[in-house]
């Protein structure tokens, strides 16, 4: 009994520790240790043949609650966000975010049972192969169900930039599968007493885990830091001062047609603010402007003459409607005012947000009515569409769809010299989470090899650079005109190039590992 209930702080413990590897009250650092505690309890002693299943139940339990403290850390946010402008009383709001809290937490449940299976299988020297299973949960997390890849493990290194670096080679993922080493390296030199030391090697052979593990990511630090030191996509391709439009403007007060005009008028004044300053792209944000872009002729002219005195593109987050006879679908776009004034590309935005532009499950959820009644029921654009800003190509992710490696890489892999992202952030209020959108769109920069130009509604905006430095950025809930230099690159990382390998391998190798452990038991070896 008391073995089972430390086991169960352990698991609690790693939920704490990798919460606690994220902004903004978090540090990267614990990150390297955050699956060790979990990774442990879950090794343990081999039970008899005859309790196995139960040995895979309680490593599912451990990895449930290992889930629910990590996303419980990190996704808090989403109760006031439904509470405050979906309309739930907050216990009604508490408890949907439980429910996402509980899927997500399925995953690294998976992770402990596949881990659990295979130390089963094949001895602790089996652990070895964690940081694959982890990776392989990642993406499963990233893509089933439409996924939800927030607070992914390599995200809590995106300001770490020497290792950050690895990012350009294998993705987010690589980055997590090297952090996920270091746990797993770690809990094979600790073990329990009567789980890993009595099965294990001893002397130096006991700590070479964690020694090979940590001269591979001294390895990689040593090369992402002379890569980012050398910084030679920094003086590449076309320079151009674009401008970023913060305009602060509460959720509340954007709702209300009585503020319209003052909205409107204000992004035109600091719009010019940014071209006092030399910008020649402007950028507004998410859903910038009070009325629909396509269909407010009067207001829409306005910023085409704006951008065609000043002979500079303006990128503007507007509603969408498409109608066909009674029906009407509704988009979240962003149109390119071209520099002559007249009408660009616009991008309609393909990954939806779950609970903020279409409810999943509304027949399921139906004690969420007023969450239903209150979500706009959005469409999801079909195409990566990319914008002509002169002779060049960019890209635009809105708002949360940044998070998701493989879209933005669509992107360069059609001819995005540039990326950009614009986003309302207004909903998350003073939580963590603008500080976790920011590191995550960051990480595309690296991943892509492109400079990125982030347009924030309340902030954080910013200029990223294609190693992950920050250049340029504001703080939360402030009004700010951002100007800054950004690069239009041609040039091609190997992720660019060849997408979530890794990733992929480690689905591929953690199915057949369990098909094997299969095979095993069914016909022992």
């Amino acid at each position: 009994m008391p073995s089972r209930f430390f086991d169960l702080a352990l698991a609690a413990a790693s939920g704490v520790l990798l919460a606690l590897s994220f902004p903004k009250v978090g540090h990267p650092s614990l990150a390297w240790i955050a699956l060790a505690p979990l990774v442990v309890a879950v090794a343990g002693p081999s039970p008899p043949a005859s309790r196995r299943d139960r040995s895979l139940r309680r490593a599912m339990l451990l990895g449930l609650l290992a889930g629910v403290v990590y996303f419980t850390g990190t996704l808090y946010w989403i109760t006031r966000v439904m509470a405050v402008y979906g309309g739930l009383q907050s216990w009604v709001a508490a408890l949907v975010n439980a429910a996402l809290i509980a899927y997500l937490s399925l995953f690294p449940a998976i992770f402990a049972v596949v881990t659990r299976r295979l130390v089963l299988a094949y001895g602790p020297h089996a652990l070895a192969a964690a940081p694959v299973v982890w990776v392989a949960t990642e993406l499963g997390r990233t893509h089933i169900f439409t996924g939800f890849p927030w607070v992914l493990l390599g995200y809590s290194q995106t300001t770490v930039l020497p290792v950050a670096q690895f990012a350009s080679l294998f993705g987010v993922y690589g980055v997590s599968m090297l952090v996920a080493a270091v746990s797993t390296a770690l809990a094979m030199v600790l073990g329990s007493p009567k789980g890993l030391r009595s099965g294990g090697p001893k002397g130096l052979g006991r700590v070479a885990p964690i020694v090979v593990v940590l001269i591979a990511v001294a390895a990689i630090a040593a090369w992402g830091a002379r890569r980012a030191a050398a910084g030679e996509w920094t003086r590449a391709g076309d320079p151009i001062r674009v401008g970023l439009i913060q305009g602060n403007i509460d959720q509340a007060d954007k709702q209300n047609p009585l503020h319209a005009n003052a909205i409107f008028q204000g992004y035109i004044r600091m719009t010019r603010d940014a071209l006092q300053k030399g910008a020649a792209f402007i950028i507004w944000p998410e859903s910038s402007t009070p009325f629909l872009f396509e269909d407010d002729a009067d207001a829409s002219n306005q910023i085409r003459a704006l951008a065609r005195q000043a002979r500079v593109p303006i990128l503007v987050g507007s509603d969408q409607v498409e109608r066909d006879g009674a029906n009407f679908k509704y988009y979240n776009s962003a149109f390119l005012v071209a520099a002559d004034g007249t009408s660009g590309r616009a991008y309609r935005k393909m990954h939806l947000v779950p609970f903020g532009e279409y409810v999943p499950l509304k027949r399921l959820l139906f004690f969420a009515e007023p969450l239903v009644e209150a979500v706009s029921d959005f469409s999801a654009g079909q195409d990566a569409v990319l914008l002509p800003v002169g002779s060049h190509l960019v890209s635009t992710a809105i708002c949360y769809e940044v998070v998701y490696p493989d879209l933005v890489r669509q992107f360069v892999a059609g001819g995005s010299e540039l990326l950009t992202t614009i986003t309302n952030d207004a909903w998350f209020g003073p939580t963590s989470a603008p500080y976790q959108h920011f590191d995550q769109a960051s990480m595309r920069a690296i991943e892509e090899g492109r400079y990125l130009v982030r347009s924030a509604n309340t902030g954080v905006s910013g200029i990223v650079d294609p190693y992950g430095r920050v250049l340029e950025r504001t703080d939360i809930f402030q009004s700010a005109v951002l100007v800054g230099e950004a690069r239009f690159l041609r040039t091609s990382t190997f992720y660019a190039r060849h997408g979530d390998i890794l990733a992929h391998a480690s689905v591929a190798a953690t199915a057949l590992l369990l098909a094997l452990a299969q095979a095993r038991r069914v016909r022992p070896l």
